[in-house]
Order: structure tokens, then sequence, then C-alpha cells
């Protein structure tokens, strides 16, 4: 028997919504992450402010332009920049509280570099760009946001030292296209990559996976 027009709405329905949930509490918990790394290079209200939202929507913004999709997301939804402002600010006052929730700040960062990816791919893929643009679309959508943080706050991102980041967006890019192509159903196909992406960057933390460092010393004569 074949589900209702009206299961089917449902289900998108649901599936939107939880999108949606993930990707406020995402935005929130990288603004708070961005007006922190303000807070440690001594940053003035408003410069707190400006990194809180780049660290938030830059990624989207970026992927934007790049693929020429406009207008702008944040632009058609200024509640997102009320949002993230005001997550940045609050972040000054509850400063010295936050280190009780570092936990709580890497599940929803985990899940936020998801929930970015698969958003970005979805960005791409409507507008048919081919494969290697709809992962670039995801990835990009998925760190741009913390690389931008790091740069204006004269640090070398985290993306690019720390445990699997960059690597796990790609994975649940890959994952999300591969699970396409085989015609999984879509919402059992974001329920994977959500539990393949989370388990394998709580994995690279726990045990401190990452990818070959290299280093070279010598100057040149």
């Amino acid at each position: 028997m074949l589900p209702s027009a009206s299961l089917l709405e449902s289900f998108q329905t649901s599936q939107i919504s939880f999108m949606l949930v993930i990707y406020l509490l995402a935005i929130t918990a990288e603004a708070m992450s961005g007006a922190l790394a303000a807070g440690r290079r001594n940053m003035d209200v408003f410069g707190v402010t400006v990194i809180a939202f780049v660290t938030a929507l830059g990624g989207g913004t970026i992927r934007d332009m790049v693929l020429g999709h406009f207008p702008i997301g944040w632009t058609q939804h200024p509640e997102y920049v009320y949002l993230v402002i005001a997550a940045g600010l609050l972040t000054t006052v509850v400063a010295r509280f936050m280190h009780h929730l570092k936990q709580l700040f890497l599940w929803l960062d985990a899940l936020g570099l998801i929930a970015f990816s698969l958003i970005g791919c979805s960005v791409a893929l409507e507008l048919d760009y081919p494969t290697v643009v709809v992962v670039m679309s995801g990835m990009i959508t998925g760190i741009s946001g913390g690389i931008l943080r790091d740069v204006l706050c004269n640090q070398v991102p985290v993306v690019f030292r720390r445990e699997l980041y960059a690597s796990v967006s790609m994975a649940v890019c890959l994952l999300f296209l591969a699970l396409r192509a085989w015609d999984v159903e879509h919402n059992l196909s974001t329920a994977v990559c959500f539990v393949g992406g989370l388990a394998l960057r709580l994995a690279a933390i726990r045990w401190h996976w990452r990818l070959p460092v290299f280093s070279y010393q010598q100057r040149w004569e």
C-alpha cells in the first residue's frame, strides 16, 4: 500500500523541522564559540559581534557566493542574524561558566558540522552542480565559519591542525551522495549521515585521530 500524500508531507515536514532545529542550535553554538575566541583576543563588544556572526553564518555565505546562489540565506531570514548576535553578546556575560558546558559544545559542534555539510550538499544538488562541487559545497558550508573565525583572530585555523574535522565533513558528504545514488529513502539517509558523522567526529576527539602532519623547518639559502 502506497503512503498517502498527507503522510508523505508529514515526513517531509518532520525532516525539515529536525534540520531547522539542528541548524539553529548549530549557529547558536558557533556564535558562542566565535565570541569566546574574540574574548581570548581581548576584543571589544563590536569585535565579539563580528566574530560571532562570521563564525555562525560565514560558511553559508561563502557557499552561496561561490555557487551563485542568491539571495544569500540570512538576508532572507534576519532572525538568524538576531540569534547569532544575541548568542555572542550573551557569551560575554556567561563566559565564566562556559567550561562546565564543554561536552555539550562538542556535541553541538559535531551536529552542526554534519548539518552544515548536508545543507551545503543539498544546495549544490538543487543547482545541478557536478559531484565534486557538491562535496566542496558541503565542506565549505561546514568548515568555512571556523576558518574565518581563526583567521580574524590571527590563529592557524583549528580545522588544519587538530582532530579530524574537515575530513568528517567530507566523509558525511560522500556518504550522503552514496546513499542518494543507492536510492535510500531520504529520511533514513539523513539519519545514517548524522549517526555516522557524529560517531566519527566523537571518536576522533576521544582517540585524537588526525591526518599526518607536514613539518618543514629548513631555510632557503
